[in-house]
This record gives C-alpha cells, sequence and structure tokens, in this order.
C-alpha cells in the first residue's frame, strides 16, 4: 500500500465479485492485483475480463498474497467464516459480504480473529456508506423529526426460485431472511440500535427455509419496528422512520436511495435528492472508498460499519430464525442460537 494506492484482492468469480470489482476498478486510488476462486478457470476468466494479473485456483494462495492489503470475500454467505478467517489469520485486512456469516457464533469468531491480529475488518453493508443513507441519519440523530417512535422496511422479490435455486437451498444458507431480511434489520439498528425484544412469524419452503418472514423490533424507549423480506412476492423495497415531530420516507430502493422525503409538522414536504457526482445509485465505491480511509488511517474498524454493529444484526437475524424454526446444517436443533457472544 502507498499513500496513492490500496491494493486490493478479491476471493469469489461470482455476480456481487463482478458488480463490485466493477465499480472499484473505476477509483484511482485502487488496484485490483489479485482474484481466486476454487476453480482455476473460474479465476483466470474474471482475470481477463477486469485485467487482473495474478489468478489463483484456491483461497490460500491469495490470503498469503503478501502484495494485496485488503481482500473482498465475495463468497456465499456459508463460506464467508472459512474464506474471511483464512485471509485475516494470513495477516489481510477484509472487507467481507453481507450478511457477515451464517450466525453471530461465526460473526464473533471472524471478530476475535481480526482483534487478535490486528487486522481492519468490515461487512460489506453498502447501505450504511451511501450518502444518503448518511444525510438520513444525520437528520435523524440531530431530532428532525423528533425521538423515533417506529421504523418499517421491506424487501421482496417475487421469484419464483425453484427448489434447487441457491435462495431455497439450505446448504447455502437459503431463504429470505438472510439474503434480505438483512437489510431491514440494519436499516432499523442503523437507526435504533439493537431491539431489547423480537417477534417473528414466517412460511417456511419444504427444504426447511423461509419464503417470507416479518419480525416486530422492539427497543426500551417504546420505538417499534417492523420489518418484511420475501422470496415469493416483489415488495416496494420501501422504508420509513417516523418520530415525535414527523418521519421520512424512502419511497423505493431504500437500501441504495437517491432520494427522501422530510415531513415535519407545519412545513412542506422537503425531498432530498443525491448528488450526481456520487455516481449511480447502486454504485458500491462508497465502501471500497471507505474501506481504504480506515486501512490508510491505520483503524481496524470503520465508524460507519462498526464490528459491534455488525455482531447485534447478526443476533437479531439469529433471534428471528430462533422464532421461526429455521436451522442450517451443522447448527444442532437444540443450538441457542440468541446466546450471547462476546469475541475476545
Amino acid at each position: 500500500m502507498t499513500a496513492d494506492t490500496v491494493r486490493w484482492g478479491i476471493l469469489a468469480t461470482g455476480g456481487i465479485a463482478a458488480a463490485f470489482t466493477a465499480d472499484l476498478i473505476d477509483l484511482p486510488d485502487a488496484e485490483v492485483v489479485a482474484v481466486a476462486s476454487r476453480s482455476e478457470a473460474s479465476a483466470k476468466t474474471f482475470a481477463e475480463r477486469f485485467g487482473i494479473p495474478r489468478a489463483y485456483g484456491d483461497w490460500n494462495t491469495l490470503a498469503r498474497d503478501e502484495d494485496i492489503d485488503v481482500v473482498y470475500v465475495a463468497t456465499p454467505h456459508t463460506a464467508h467464516r472459512t474464506a474471511a478467517g483464512l485471509c485475516l489469520a494470513a495477516g489481510r485486512n477484509v472487507l467481507c459480504e453481507k450478511p457477515f456469516t451464517l450466525n453471530v457464533r461465526e460473526a464473533a469468531e471472524l471478530v476475535a480473529l481480526a482483534r487478535e491480529h490486528g487486522r481492519f475488518l468490515m461487512e460489506a453493508m453498502w447501505m450504511y456508506c451511501n450518502p444518503m443513507m448518511r444525510r438520513l441519519k444525520s437528520l435523524v440523530d440531530d431530532g428532525a423529526i423528533g425521538e423515533v417512535r417506529t421504523v418499517q422496511a421491506d424487501f421482496g422479490l417475487a421469484g419464483p426460485f425453484p427448489p434447487s435455486h441457491r435462495l431455497r437451498n439450505p446448504e447455502l444458507g437459503g431463504g429470505a431472511l438472510l439474503d434480505l431480511g438483512v437489510y431491514p434489520v440494519s436499516f432499523a439498528q442503523l437507526l435504533l440500535g439493537e431491539p431489547s425484544d423480537i417477534a417473528a412469524r414466517a412460511v417456511l419452503s419444504g427444504e426447511g427455509v423461509d419464503l417470507q418472514t416479518g419480525a416486530l423490533l422492539s427497543w426500551e424507549s417504546g420505538a417499534l419496528g417492523s420489518v418484511h423480506c420475501s422470496i415469493v412476492g416483489g415488495t416496494a423495497t420501501s422504508a420509513s422512520v417516523t418520530g415525535s415531530q414527523g418521519r421520512i420516507d424512502i419511497p423505493d430502493g431504500f437500501f441504495f436511495p437517491d432520494r427522501f422525503v422530510l415531513h415535519r409538522d407545519g412545513r412542506d414536504p422537503e425531498e432530498f435528492t443525491a448528488d450526481p457526482a456520487d455516481g449511480p445509485r447502486n454504485s458500491l465505491r462508497h465502501e471500497a472508498a471507505e474501506v481504504m480511509r480506515a486501512v490508510r488511517a491505520g483503524e481496524t474498524e470503520s465508524p460507519l460499519v462498526p464490528l459491534d454493529g455488525t455482531l447485534a444484526v447478526m443476533r437479531t437475524l439469529d433471534a428471528i430464525r430462533d422464532r421461526v424454526g429455521v436451522r442450517y446444517p451443522g447448527e444442532t436443533p437444540d443450538e441457542d442460537l440468541t446466546a450471547e457472544l462476546t469475541p475476545a
């Protein structure tokens, strides 16, 4: 790493890895130097597509490549613990896709490993790095709508997804909650922190994953949150936060907003829109820029996506799964998904 360039390695070659790499190579201070896959052919094809100089047919070689400053882990989330763990143990900094891991036990293990080795670690919760979302949070924190009373958010895809699809596959951590529900839960906790109580209901598939899930979150302040996710119905992907003196509405695509409307009691609605200079609304460059800023500064976590916040979201996801009865292979039926885990 130099004052001008941060060198990246890409671990996995799927769709999200391609989207992230495409945005990354447009940043003048980022250089993608290597890619790895369990298939050497896949790694070479990806490398040729993006002009990456080195392609590895295994994860270990990438993890041990000392020319890499940060590894972006883009595997299915069932492999996050293994892939990110290899990189952290080898001394690499890591940006790991969401959901961070399969459960909070694995998440706590990664956080402990990062802290043991003094490495940077961040969940790729790009929503938290979006300039519009940061503006919304700032308004709420500054009291623009008074004391927060309710938060609502939804994310659903129409499907239908066949049983063979990864979203229906328990071996890959399938279901609506971990793939989609992580966004509504993360939105609620960005504004209110970890809930004190959780109620949830779900419709499960024959494979035992959730087709759609709804949860009611509550906080000791008296605030309530309603979150919903689905892989059997396309929702508006809208969100709102209501306070004692107004509300803010994100009409669509709440997790990558390009506009929102502030309603304050006794005033005309105010619409906030994205700066065109920030790029397209689906850009992943803001999270990449935050990682590079933090790594250059010698930080081991980001204030925008703190590790304790990631652990808190994972605890909520585990609690929801516990309420609706979703268990994945390797999780015993009597395992306490809601157990408090404090990383070393």
